[in-house]
Parts: C-alpha cells; sequence; structure tokens
C-alpha cells in the first residue's frame, strides 16, 4: 500500500483531534481557512495571557521581566513536543501574504516588538527601538534555531545573549 493511499484531509484530522464532527466543524467555520484564522487567533490569545502573566510577576521591574519573558522562551522551546514558533510556521506555510490567519501571525511579531521596545524604554536603554529589536530577534532566532539544531545548549546561550545586549544599551 503506498504511502498515499488512505491519505486523510486536514479536516478529518481536526474532527478526529478536536472530538468535534465534521458538520460541525463546517457549520461553525465557512471555509478551512476560517478555520486556520481562528486557530491563529486562539494561539494569539493565549500568548498574549502568557505574556502578561509572565510580566505581572515582576510588575515595575523591566530587567526581572525581560529575564521572565526570555526564561519562559527557554523553558517552551526545550519542551520535547515543541514544533516552533505558531506564528513563524503560519507565516511561513501559508503563501497567500493576505490570508487571515498571516495577518494575526504578523501582528503577533509586530506586538511582540513594541512590547520588547516598550520593556527596553522602561529600562532606560539608550535606544529603546534597537535594543527592542534586537531582544526581537534574539526571541524569534531561538524559535528557529530549536527547529534546525535542536534545543540542546541553547538556553544557556539565549540568556548570555539577552544579557550581553542589554548591558551595551545599559551602559553609559
Amino acid at each position: 500500500m503506498s504511502g498515499h493511499a488512505g491519505a486523510r484531509s486536514g479536516v478529518d484530522t481536526v474532527s478526529e483531534r478536536s472530538g468535534v464532527s465534521k458538520s460541525s466543524l463546517y457549520r461553525t467555520f465557512a471555509s478551512k481557512d476560517d478555520l486556520i484564522a481562528a486557530f491563529a487567533q486562539e494561539q494569539n490569545q493565549r500568548y498574549w495571557a502568557w505574556w502578561d502573566q509572565t510580566l505581572a510577576a515582576h510588575e515595575g521591574q523591566p530587567r526581572r521581566q525581560i529575564d521572565a519573558l526570555f526564561n519562559g522562551i527557554a523553558l517552551q522551546i526545550a519542551q520535547p513536543n515543541f514544533r516552533g514558533c505558531p506564528f513563524m510556521n503560519l507565516a511561513s506555510e501559508l503563501a497567500d501574504p493576505s490570508h487571515p490567519a498571516v495577518a494575526v501571525a504578523c501582528g503577533n511579531k509586530e506586538q511582540v516588538r513594541t512590547r520588547l521596545r516598550e520593556l527596553s524604554r522602561d529600562l532606560g536603554a539608550r535606544d529603546p527601538e534597537r535594543l527592542g529589536d534586537q531582544l526581537t530577534l534574539l526571541m524569534d532566532g531561538a524559535y528557529g534555531r530549536t527547529l534546525t539544531l535542536g534545543a540542546n545548549g541553547l538556553a544557556g546561550e539565549l540568556h548570555e545573549m539577552v544579557k550581553l545586549v542589554v548591558a551595551a544599551q545599559l551602559a553609559r
């Protein structure tokens, strides 16, 4: 039997894993694109809930907030079932840049950059936009590196790089 025999559609897999019938999925979502966009939006809401909770634990302490964010990233990418940043995955998997899920993915990344710039401003960085951009690059780089080379040793390197770029922006 060939590897494609009996292959199932994405909707079959979603139905099976979610425990929701295909007919219910089709009644709820007008198209597969709508389902993908809903998934992206749900992931986005979960991401910002995690972010806000992480920062709230260190209210008024931007340096500790940055450390907590990157500690959280290191924990996420070390999970054996980690499959990359869902927003980066969506943006790279969907060929149509006008797809609503790509809009959510790109919006998430823009918001990450904005929030890291704000944290950098709160930290007193000389150039908060630059530090925010550098931290964004480190975060996305960690996500990507994990998919290609694995997470082994990444947490330590990530923490060291964050420490270096923050120290460079705080040096007078």
